[in-house]
């Protein structure tokens, strides 16, 4: 390790076995310091790349488009002069090789492609500082090694996954380091202000989405992973300071299964590239003994579902600039280092074992169509016949990742399903993406290990809570959908009376928020309907045309719009006179004009709170007031209507006093997971909590940890049955809903049956792991209960809705707790 107070050099970098073209910019010339002394901000980074680029022909520099705070995601491809100048030749016949048509392909001159990212995580910055030095070396090193690797590799340099993030950590440590630089741990260098700089503008943990691919980031990754198809992809990422350095593979049991032996087999050769080159260094490390490749919407996990080998690195941190450990001092140049160390070990890896990489790659695609061609079932099908755009945002996903989709031909029953022309899509499986296809779909509740790094289950087709089928043939398959479009929304009909529109599409909750704004009488049907030959279900909403702010012509401008905006149909109707309840009936109830907060900081889950704040911003568009909890005495809660209190253990006791007086004076507090516990514990609502217990009477010591992470509940999928007619469910068309569950907060049922709108079933367990204990006390208990609290209103949820922006099936109900509380 350097001496904290030494000033880093490139030459405690970089290799010295070649010499370097000194027309290229090294960092400090650009950057103004050396690699090390500070964190590179983002605008410095990119700053830096660009002058690379104009130096050297070995660069290309692309920019696939902006973050959230409109900060661009780079990406470099480094190469010989000679590749460039070939490089779409290049690409389509390394792309063949996942194709019938490469099974013949000449590999042995074919270049290998090694996807080469950093930092996903904001404040893990080694990472993307040590990109400065792997950029740098790559344009400007000279000799035969260099050139042998220019060659036969093609390196996508991505050197910042998370710009936002990246960007807020640099200016904290920056702003705390020290000119005597400090390595107390307890400096408040090292202790960021909520939310930290690991997650994204949004607060999310980025490296959960390489398979939902709902953030702009994700979407410019994935978009280029499927164009050139690598194979290899590293992910550097960092872990706690009194840690050393670790590279893959994970622990083995822990493996998903539809990954191939022969990845874990390559992946375990390449580390003894990186050993030899962390024992050249005198760096310690370790390999096999933690983290797992289960979970595929994580960096170093998703390519091994693609052919490709997903590698992660985690290095010690130091956290900020230099931090005492248990290994002595880590600053932060010894980190870089330590990456830019398993970057280049990375691509010697690749270099020498290119021929049996690429091979890899052809087989895994060859046997994926030899298990598609023996699958009885050809194809999946799903969609909702109510809801269009819940089913569109699938397709969405499926098209992101080159799954080929096909429209269906005409209105199709399966198995007691209709599926809608329009509302439903095929998926054949017979096709390059098989194998990512199981991925998506299937149901799993068979493991071999019983810990998770991550969540164990994700089956794609519940988290939308969309119907879906296998399907023996591909008879109703229409059309192949090469350009994918969103439902289109429009007013029906003409008439003077009163517009309707259904709760069940997914936007309805932002059509009525557009119409709410506009200052616009809304009423909700408490019960279903019948009128000019149409069934409206429970949850319909209903706007008058007299008495309101618009005159007729206005309205239907207006409401033109909001049909567009919100891709649903209103329709427009001249009458009140229904079968069921008239339109002027008391069982149409008044809708009033949310005015939401959230609770953010202290102990509030900031990845809880981003994902509601993305529903409501990015979704919905709806305002949403985040309130911090540092000023929350001081602040005048009176104008909310709605305050959301997010993922939490506790809060302070003038908090506490505070929000109570504000419930029963009329407001709607909504809170979830274990804020579950904090309300029950004070007294906002009676709660029947059942008590957890392990028995550990034949544990071992060295077992006790793998003992008590068996009953975690890493992230599952239970069935609940609903009551349809309670207000928290309008908008679901069916008496079941699939829930995603990571707590083991588990409620008794309320005594009185209508207070418990939606309970898990006796067999609730749908995909994913689930202790046996556990499994027995969720069986029949309730993930919702609401009560009065003075004139207020208290909602319950013990399970995230809202869950990494993909679980759509359930994102409604936090939409009922805001619009409908009023009614429950």
């Amino acid at each position: 390790m350097t001496n904290a107070q030494e000033k880093p050099s490139l030459s405690y970098y970089l290799p010295t076995d070649v010499t370097y073209n000194k027309n290229i910019p090294t960092p400090e010339s650009v950057l103004g310091h050396e690699v090390g002394k500070w964190h590179v901000t983002h605008d410095k980074l990119v700053m830096y790349m660009k002058e690379l680029a104009k130096s050297s022909d070995r660069i290309t520099l692309e920019d696939r488009g902006k973050t959230f705070e409109d900060r661009p995601i780079l990406l470099l491809t480094v190469t010989s002069t000679e590749n460039h100048q070939n490089i779409e030749s290049i690409r389509q016949k390394h792309v063949s090789l996942t194709e019938k048509s490469g099974a013949n392909a000449q590999i042995t001159n074919m270049p290998i492609v090694v996807y080469q990212g950093f930092s996903i995580h904001g404040n893990e910055a080694s990472g993307s500082n040590a990109a400065l030095l792997l950029a740098y070396y790559l344009a400007a090193a000279e000799g035969t090694q260099i050139d042998n690797l220019l060659k036969n590799t093609i390196v996508l340099l991505d050197p910042s996954f998370n710009p936002d993030g990246l960007q807020r950590f640099a200016g904290w440590v920056n702003m705390h380091k020290s000119e005597h630089l400090i390595s107390d741990p307890q400096d408040r260098e090292f202790d960021e202000a909520w939310p930290r700089g690991r997650t994204n503008h949004y607060w999310f943990d980025m490296n959960r989405d390489w398979l939902p691919v709902q953030l702009p980031e994700s979407r410019a990754r994935i978009k280029t992973f499927h164009r050139w198809m690598p194979n290899i992809l590293t992910d550097h990422h960092e872990m706690g300071s009194n840690s050393s350095f670790f590279f893959q593979p994970g622990i083995p049991s822990r493996t998903h299964p539809l990954t191939p032996q022969m990845n874990q087999d390559l992946t375990k050769e390449i580390a003894t590239y990186h050993a030899k080159a962390f024992d050249k260094i005198g760096s310690l490390y370790y390999t096999e003994e933690s983290f797992d490749d289960f979970y595929y919407g994580k960096g170093s996990t998703f390519p091994d579902i693609n052919g490709s080998i997903g590698i992660l690195f985690e290095q010690g941190s130091a956290r900020g600039h230099v931090q005492e450990s248990e290994n002595g001092l880590v600053t932060f140049p010894f980190a870089i280092r330590n990456q830019f160390t398993a970057a280049l070990s990375t691509l010697a890896a690749a270099t020498n074992m290119r021929t049996t990489i690429l091979r890899y790659q052809r087989q895994f695609y060859e046997n994926a169509r030899k298990e598609a061609a023996r699958t009885q079932a050809k194809a999946y099908i799903f969609g909702d016949e109510k809801d269009a755009a819940k089913a569109y945002h699938l397709a969405e996903i499926l098209k992101r990742h080159n799954i080929a989709i096909h429209e269906v031909k005409n209105d199709v029953t399966v198995s007691g399903t209709k599926y809608k022309k329009g509302a439903s899509y095929i998926v054949p499986r017979d096709q390059r993406q098989h194998r990512l296809i199981n991925a998506i779909f299937e149901k799993r509740t068979q493991f071999q290990d019983s810990l998770f790094y991550d969540i164990s289950a994700w089956t794609f087709p519940l988290a939308f809570n969309l119907s879906y089928n296998d399907l023996t043939s591909l008879g109703n398959a229409g059309s192949e959908i090469t350009d994918l479009q969103a439902p289109t929304g429009t007013v029906n009909g003409a008439g003077n009376y009163a517009y309707l529109f259904e709760w069940n599409e997914y936007y309805s909750p932002k059509a009525l928020a557009i119409i709410k704004s506009k200052k616009l009488r809304a009423k909700v049907a408490m019960k279903p309907f019948t009128l000019e030959g149409v069934r409206y279900d429970y949850g319909t909403i209903m706007i008058p045309v007299q008495n309101q702010r618009l005159n007729a012509q206005e309205m239907k401008k207006f409401l033109n719009y909001v049909a567009k905006e919100s891709h649903l149909n209103i329709t427009a109707v001249s009458s009140g006179l229904t079968e069921g309840i008239d339109l002027g009936s008391n069982n149409f109830e008044a809708i009033g004009n949310p005015k939401v907060a959230m609770l953010i900081g202290g102990p509030i889950t900031s990845y809880d709170a981003g994902e509601i704040w993305h529903l409501f911003d990015q979704r919905y568009e709806i305002p949403l007031t985040k309130l911090d909890m540092r000023n929350f005495d001081r602040m005048n809660l009176s104008k909310y209507t709605h305050i959301i209190l997010p993922n939490t253990y506790s809060l302070s006791k003038s908090h506490t006093s505070k929000l109570k007086k504000w419930v029963q004076n009329g407001g709607t507090l909504i809170a979830y997971r274990n804020a579950v516990r904090y309300l029950n514990q004070h007294k906002f609502m009676k709660l029947d909590i059942k008590k957890t217990g392990i028995d550990a009477k034949n544990v071992s010591f060295e077992q006790r940890r793998d003992h008590n992470g068996a009953q975690v509940i890493g992230g599952a999928i239970f069935n609940t049955k609903i009551d349809r007619s309670h207000p928290i469910n309008f908008g679901y068309l069916k008496d079941e809903l699939p829930m995603f569950r990571n707590t083991t907060v588990f409620v008794n049922p309320h005594e009185k049956s209508y207070n418990n709108p939606i309970q898990y079933t006796n067999s609730p367990l749908l995909s994913g792991y689930v202790s046996e204990e556990n499994l027995e006390l969720l069986k029949n208990s309730v993930p919702f209960q609401t009560t009065r609290m003075g004139s207020g209103r208290v909602i319950a949820f013990t399970d995230n809705t809202n869950f990494r922006a993909f679980w759509y099936g359930t994102n409604k109900l936090l939409m009922n707790a805001i619009f409908f509380s009023g009614m429950m």
